[in-house]
């Protein structure tokens, strides 16, 4: 019942975690405009996100933008939709590999330690997929910190961190703890135990 639980536990956190990679890389609020000095007013609010940037004024509806072109993105953008692409794909097999080495399910009938390598495999994929998704977003903030302390830096150009930064790292978190725990069945997988020595071995006629 305890490992039922364990799994069961697994599978949600790795299935929250994938949700949260499939919005964060759709999200426009990976970087967000800065209020500091004269931008205190909110006149104008700019989300600049991997697919497109959206522009919200003061009484007028927001307004989003696809890029126009790839080749005019700056590298960390182009990298980033790559690697959180990769990571949206892994984060579907790695919850579609749990529900496989699961208990509840029949495919791979009761042979305990190829659940345990399914799990296993589950796991690593879970945790491989948190991983993906740090890179991105901690270079994003980053690079958001570095301009906003620069002062070089037009106060208007400076951006500050999104909800998609905080929510990525919310995700990696659950992904790999979710990941953690699939691990963990494989050390724990039942093995045939034997025996050395019978009872009556240890007792040796006088």
């Amino acid at each position: 019942m305890a490992c039922w639980a364990l799994q069961i536990t697994g599978l949600i956190l790795g299935g929250i975690g994938m949700i949260g990679t499939f919005a964060i890389t759709a999200m426009p609020q990976w970087r967000v405009s800065a209020f500091i000095e004269g931008n205190i007013v909110v006149f104008e609010n700019i989300w600049e996100g991997l697919w497109m940037n959206c522009v919200y004024q003061v009484n007028i509806k927001m307004q989003c933008k696809f890029y126009d072109t790839v080749l005019a993105l700056p590298p960390i953008l182009e990298v980033s939709r790559g690697l959180m692409c990769f990571a949206v794909m892994l984060s579907v097999i790695a919850f579609l590999t749990a529900i496989t080495g699961m208990k509840c399910t029949v495919c791979v009938g009761d042979n305990k330690q190829v659940r345990s390598n399914i799990l296993l495999a589950a796991g690593i994929i879970f945790i491989l997929t948190g991983i993906l998704i740090l890179i991105p977003v901690s270079w994003t903030a980053s690079n958001i910190i570095g301009d906003f302390y620069n002062p070089a830096v037009h106060a208007g150009l400076k951006r500050d961190l999104g909800a998609a930064l905080y929510l990525g790292w919310l995700s990696s978190a659950f992904l790999m703890i979710g990941g953690a725990i699939f691990c963990s069945f494989y050390s724990c997988a039942d093995k045939p135990r034997t025996w050395r020595y019978s009872s009556h071995s240890c007792h040796r006629p006088h």
